[in-house]
């Protein structure tokens, strides 16, 4: 039986150590193409050590729009979506090979994830739920309008595959405050461009709640010292992203000159009206 032939997409920036053992999990696909946003480390030489990955490279505004990109660059009917500190495990692998063979009966497909933080799997603090669209029929999603927390809303069902993905979210704490940074600013902006102004309610109660909710409710407290550390930060990037919005909101006032974060405002990378028809 033909089997449907299968793109898999990773986009990364400066991911040394991620990007071969991502790249190889993925040898499965029929094609595996990695959007690149001109690393300045190993990233692409690693790469190229990996058989049969298409590169190419495009400035990065966020993780939607490269992805609704990349989506567009891929030449098979379905498209499988993954970031590079992420594995497909062989027994994901099988799955969606059979799945393929099988002849599947909807677009969208869920994937659960195994969150690791530093040296551990999170078991709780929300983190155990965790899944995902990943896995679309070409041309059936966008990615949201967002630079931040964008993930695909599917407007029909999206039955979840067995077998998860490993997820290596951070492995230091050095890594984490970076992309904490990094996320916030982007959120931030978000916020910025919708008119949103910030007050106690954002700068106080929700950074306290997301901690509450995580550490109490979703049982962080049963995750140890990693569950406490995980909170905290999550909720201090809540703090962080509201702040930020608060300071852009002061130089307006004081009609200091500052600069967002770069966007793309392409409707063609939005809408999708770029997609090429499938090779």
């Amino acid at each position: 039986m033909t089997r449907e032939k299968l793109s898999a997409i990773v986009t990364s920036f400066n991911e040394e150590i991620n990007i071969q053992e991502c790249l190889e999990s993925l040898s499965f696909a029929d094609e595996v193409l990695l959007v690149d946003s001109f690393s300045t480390d190993r990233t692409l030489d690693l790469a190229r050590r990996v058989a049969n990955v298409r590169i190419l490279q495009r400035e990065y505004f966020g993780s939607a729009a490269q992805k609704n990109w990349a989506m567009d660059q891929t030449i098979h009917p379905w498209v499988l979506i993954v970031d590079a500190d992420e594995r497909v495990t062989p027994g994901l692998a099988r799955e969606i090979v059979d799945l393929l063979e099988r002849g599947p009966g909807a677009s969208y497909y869920s994937i659960r994830r195994r969150n690791l933080f530093l040296d551990r799997i999170i078991r709780h603090s929300g983190w155990s739920t965790d899944k995902v669209v990943r896995l679309v029929r070409r041309g059936a999603a966008r990615y949201p309008k967002r630079r931040v927390h964008a993930d695909i809303r599917p407007d029909g069902p999206a039955p979840t595959l067995e077998n998860a993905m490993l997820h290596y979210t951070f492995r230091s704490l050095r890594q984490y405050l970076e992309k904490l940074h990094r996320y916030a600013e982007w959120g931030a902006a978000d916020a910025y461009r919708k008119g949103r102004r910030p007050g106690a309610v954002e700068l106080a109660f929700r950074p306290a709640w997301r901690f509450l909710r995580m550490y109490v409710f979703q049982a962080g407290f049963l995750d140890g010292r990693h569950g406490l550390v995980l909170c905290t930060l999550q909720a201090y990037g809540v703090f962080l992203k509201w702040a930020k919005v608060w300071e852009w909101r002061r130089f307006d006032e004081n009609g200091w000159r500052f600069d967002l974060p770069a966007y793309d405002d392409s409707e063609e990378t939005w809408e999708g009206t770029s997609v090429k028809a499938a090779e």
